[in-house]
């Protein structure tokens, strides 16, 4: 993978003072560029002795964190469960650029959690009543013939929020903003979480 393009840079003196707007300001370019894919995210946990990563999507962010959603149960799910730390990363190529987010996940309200539920496709409300995320499964034809349940059961009706499906937050303690630059010396700019503010400092390649 190269990095030739002169195009982009990331220096002490044009980077936003708070992490939050650096990610918008890069997020807003990435989805630009990338549509729906910009969007996308790795979700790193780990159990007692073992991590784990899977992609998933960003469903919104603030001063908060940044949220999205799952099935509780699964590893993903267990994982924050024992172990609430976490990290997210967003690569887009086309930009040439990555960004590292550290913190911990909680979950959000049930309130937050039955809106998005709400306005989901149909087909995806289903889906979360019909599968039991990261269990093993014998064959296709079990999870299709679930699927067939739940639409009957749900035929006409308005479908409700599962408790085993919601949102978390990932509540940020640090960010890493990279961004490719000519013979892998890349710049990457780190914000770090103190008590009333953040810590600006950048990093060797």
């Amino acid at each position: 993978m190269g990095y030739g393009i002169k195009k982009y840079t990331l220096n002490e003196s044009s980077v936003e003072k708070n992490p939050f707007q650096q990610f918008g300001k890069w997020y807003a370019e990435a989805i630009t560029r990338c549509g729906e894919d910009g969007s996308a995210m790795s979700l790193a946990t780990a159990s007692s002795n073992k991590p784990s990563i899977r992609t998933v999507f960003l469903r919104g962010f603030d001063k908060k964190g940044f949220r999205f959603y799952t099935n509780y149960n699964s590893r993903k799910g267990k994982e924050l469960a024992e172990n609430k730390n976490a990290c997210l990363l967003f690569f887009w190529k086309e930009l040439q650029r990555q960004i590292k987010i550290e913190g911990r996940a909680e979950k959000l309200s049930a309130k937050e959690s039955d809106k998005y539920f709400a306005n989901r496709l149909r087909g995806s409300q289903i889906g979360a009543w019909s599968s039991p995320q990261s269990e093993i499964i014998s064959n296709r034809e079990m999870l299709d013939e679930w699927v067939k349940e739940f639409s009957k059961m749900f035929d006409g009706k308005k479908i409700p929020r599962p408790i085993h499906w919601g949102g978390y937050r990932l509540v940020p303690s640090s960010f890493e903003f990279w961004q490719g630059r000519e013979s892998r010396l890349h710049d990457r700019i780190v914000f770090t979480k103190t008590k009333n503010s953040w810590k600006t400092e950048r990093l060797s390649p």
